[in-house]
Parts: C-alpha cells; sequence; structure tokens
C-alpha cells in the first residue's frame, strides 16, 4: 500500500478516536491518537487479517496489551470493515465497544486486555501456541513505554526469547508519558533497546509515525529467525491534534464542545 493511502486510513483512524471519545466524554485519547500509524501500518500492511478469514486460525493476530487504547483498536478495526459498529456507541451502556477490548463482546479482537502488562504474556503464549500446531502465522503486540514498567512485561519476554518465538514482533510504543507525567520522572524503564537485546531479542528502533521508518522496522522482523523482535517505535502523544500532543492531561480526558471543533479542524487533511 502507498504510504499516501496509509496517511489517509490514519487520519480517519483520528477523527474517529476524536469522535469516540467525544460521544462517550470518557476514554484515553493521547495514547491512541500517538499509536494510531503503528496500528494502521499493522493491520493494511503486515498482517494477514480480513474479513473472510476473521473466524480462521489460519491468520495473524494481534494483543492490544495497552488496552486503555481501545479507541485506536476500534478505529482501525472499523477503518479495516473488521467490524461494523457505531463507533459513536463507545462506552455507552449495552455497546460492545467497552472502555477495554473484550474478544467475549466483538469479534475481530482476539485478545480481551486492559490489566497493563498482561498482554504480551497472552501474544508469548499465542505465539507458542502457533509453534506448537506448526502455524506459520505471526502475532503482533503493542505496549507503551509506561505500561514497561510492569515487570510482567520482562517475564514475557524472556520467555519469548528462551522459546525463540520468531513469529513474534513486540511493539514499545514510546511517547515517553504516562498518566502521572514524564515516564522517566515516574519510574524509568530504559535502557529498552539494551534490556531487550540483554534478554535475547533482536531489537530495532524506528519513528512511529513515519511508514517508511516502520516498514523498514518490520522489514527486519520478516528476516529474524530464532528470536522474537522489538520494535521501539518513537511516538508523540496525542498526535495530530495541537493541544493534545505531548501532554500527559490528555492521557484519560475527553474534549468539550470547543475542543473538539479543534481537533477535527486539526484532523482535516492528513499531512
Amino acid at each position: 500500500m502507498e504510504n499516501n493511502e496509509l496517511k489517509q486510513h490514519a487520519l480517519n483512524v483520528r477523527r474517529n478516536i476524536i469522535d469516540m471519545v467525544y460521544a462517550a466524554q470518557s476514554g484515553h485519547p493521547g495514547g491512541s491518537l500517538g499509536c494510531a500509524d503503528i496500528l494502521t501500518y499493522i493491520y493494511f500492511e503486515e498482517m494477514n487479517v480480513n474479513a473472510d478469514n476473521l473466524k480462521s486460525t489460519n491468520r495473524d493476530r494481534f494483543v492490544l496489551s495497552k488496552g486503555h487504547c481501545s479507541p485506536a483498536l476500534y478505529a482501525v478495526l472499523s477503518e479495516k470493515g473488521l467490524i461494523h459498529e457505531d463507533l459513536k456507541t463507545f462506552r455507552k451502556l449495552g455497546s460492545k465497544l467497552q472502555g477495554h477490548p473484550s474478544m467475549i463482546y466483538l469479534e475481530g479482537v482476539d485478545m480481551s486486555t486492559g490489566s497493563l502488562g498482561q498482554g504480551v504474556s497472552t501474544a508469548v503464549g499465542m505465539a507458542i501456541a502457533n509453534k506448537i500446531d506448526k502455524n506459520e502465522n505471526k502475532v503482533f503486540t503493542v505496549i507503551g513505554d509506561g505500561e514497561s514498567e510492569e515487570g510482567l512485561v520482562w517475564e514475557a519476554l524472556m520467555a519469548a526469547c528462551h522459546y525463540k518465538l520468531d513469529n513474534l514482533v513486540i511493539v514499545f510504543d514510546v511517547n515517553n508519558l504516562q498518566i502521572d507525567g514524564n515516564v522517566q520522572d515516574v519510574i524509568s524503564p530504559l535502557p529498552l533497546k539494551e534490556k531487550a537485546e540483554a534478554f535475547g531479542a533482536k531489537c530495532v528502533e524506528c519513528d512511529g509515525h513515519d511508514f517508511d521508518s516502520l516498514r523498514a522496522a518490520f522489514a527486519v522482523a520478516k528476516e529474524t529467525k530464532g528470536q522474537p523482535t522489538v520494535i521501539i517505535a518513537n511516538t508523540v502523544k496525542g498526535k495530530g491534534v495541537s493541544f493534545m500532543e505531548n501532554n500527559y492531561a490528555w492521557h484519560g480526558a475527553a474534549p468539550n464542545a470547543e475542543q473538539y471543533a479543534v481537533a477535527m479542524e486539526d484532523l482535516k487533511e492528513a499531512k
């Protein structure tokens, strides 16, 4: 897919993220906007998944370990045509679009997530199962840099390396912010690259908003054998909305009517 097409999909995803959070008057716009390009690239360029094989075991899987960023996942699934829910019912009573994604209620969600750190472990389990079943499909997971403060993340990576899971790609979404402020001020998980390599993973860094950079990083993952790949994707929390960018106050807050209008104007066209 051409970069201009990916940019348009990502723009649509961001507009829907803002629509969802505004309609619900709750949710997590900052991290969702920040990982929109990563999820768009994975679903439209990397993953073997479509409406026809959604119920099949013969396809790739995705785990959004940072489950509070469900608006990004729902928006991408909708953009891809894998779900057909009214996105503006997000977080409403009776809606399948819950605050954290649930595989019980929504076909297209490969794993229920929300408790930070656990998504990586479930992705490791899926990758191990594929190895046992001689299923050559891949498992992708995206975690936050704040989330990487959880010890469970590193236990999962240790297992991934021990079992030589070259069918697993772990993307660290590094925006340097979390709910309480700067990640390094809260409890620094750095250095991520050196840690991942010390555990035995293949590690590559990229710009999480540049599709050429993402493409190059995932190309490394395709070529890597005998070890999992960790992609450190540098991103901007709140990307695309002027007053949300690099502002941790928008980790879990909804815009008012005036702010909504500014956000949608900022997202008027792909850049």
